[in-house]
């Protein structure tokens, strides 16, 4: 077996342990209470959620899709902070941000073209996202406020912009409630690619460009090994001079821009509309997708797709006696049980290595 082959294998033990456990727990569950689905029935509903009277349907499938493209954009900027070892809780406010100065430029007006308001739309996005998450680092860079906090109270105060905005200038004219702004107008609205199958091609690209890129850039930088080193130790990575509060702002930023056009496809693509709350939660989610890739941005795309499948099963669940909030619970015991698994191979892999250099021959004439 080679290196290769041996690698990927550790790599996905923790998940393929996580989803044995699974199973015997929902066979459990079937033999010994009241519910009556077990694993055939629950992967059944999610088979029925991508398809119709047997066969795979194009418009589901298009809205997993439609889901997964913000999910992995978060996902891959989240993969950038974490491997600077920053916690990115603000990245919904980076969302909100995103989507906010979108639509502040769609509702602008520079021109009733599509090719000149779709990139304009998208590079404000970029550029909201990347500012209210400069704002996270200068917070902890300047002023020591831990990203966390910062990112909490950030997340807060982008909810409630947002809120005056859709009860103020963005309200629909005629309407007193304050729940939805006005309606994006048609030159900054992504298309899709047909009824059947309503995905945004140019989204698509951005996420498969976003993946390839993070990933490139990871593995095969001076960037990459700048974060590495100022996640693992940032005093050491300074005394070794990588810029290591440069390094943090810009793996935010980037984090930010990603998390920008995801909260701007939310509004100029799937809701068309500016709600309270158009992230769906979509950034949280993504903090569960790295938490179970670590800082494996290669893996990111097929986690987000089992998210995203998990999710869309929701409704399916229904129908076999289960209530929808177990798609929350089987994502909560994958990420606890991978991270479980996770830690007890690498202490394993510990124990196993530390055997090797006991067991090593000692060169001839040591002591």
């Amino acid at each position: 077996m080679n290196n290769v082959m041996r690698r990927s294998l550790w790599t996905a033990l923790p998940v393929v342990g996580a989803l044995i456990v699974i199973v015997v727990l929902l066979l459990l569950l079937q033999q010994f209470t009241a519910v009556e689905a077990g694993p055939v029935e629950v992967l059944e509903a999610f088979w029925k959620s991508i398809s119709s009277r047997g066969d795979l349907s194009l418009r589901k499938i298009a809205n997993v899709i439609e889901f997964w493209i913000p999910l992995v954009l978060v996902s891959m900027g989240l993969v950038v902070t974490f491997r600077a070892g920053l916690w990115n809780i603000g990245i919904e406010g980076q969302m909100i941000f995103g989507g906010i100065f979108a639509t502040g430029v769609a509702f602008f007006r520079f021109s009733d073209s599509p090719l000149v308001m779709i990139p304009l739309v998208i590079g404000a996005a970029m550029l909201g996202g990347a500012l209210w998450a400069l704002l996270v680092g200068i917070l902890k860079t300047k002023f020591g406020v831990n990203e966390i906090f910062g990112g909490v109270a950030l997340n807060a105060i982008a909810s409630q912009i947002t809120l005056q905005l859709i009860a103020g200038p963005w309200r629909p004219a005629g309407s007193d409630k304050a729940q939805y702004s006005a309606s994006i107008p048609d030159a900054s609205r992504l298309p899709g690619i047909s009824t059947d199958f309503d995905v945004s091609l140019l989204a698509i690209i951005i996420a498969v460009v976003a993946i390839v890129a993070v990933v490139l850039a990871l593995n095969g930088t001076r960037w990459g090994l700048n974060l590495k080193a100022t996640g693992r130790n940032a005093r050491s990575a300074l005394l070794l001079g990588v810029p290591v509060t440069a390094t943090s702002l810009g793996a935010l930023m980037l984090c930010g821009a990603l998390a920008g056009v995801a909260g701007a496809h939310r509004i100029i693509f799937t809701e068309g509309q500016v709600a309270g709350q158009f992230t769906g939660g979509i950034g949280f989610i993504g903090l569960l997708v790295v938490l179970l890739v670590g800082m494996r941005g290669a893996w990111v795309p097929f986690v987000a797709l089992l998210f995203t499948i998990i999710l869309n099963a929701g409704t399916q669940l229904q129908f076999i006696n289960l209530d929808s909030s177990l798609t929350g619970v089987l994502q909560g015991m994958l990420v606890l049980l991978v991270m479980l698994f996770s830690g007890l191979r690498d202490r394993w892999q510990l124990s196993q290595s530390r055997k090797v250099k006991v067991t090593a021959p000692q060169p001839e004439g040591a002591d």
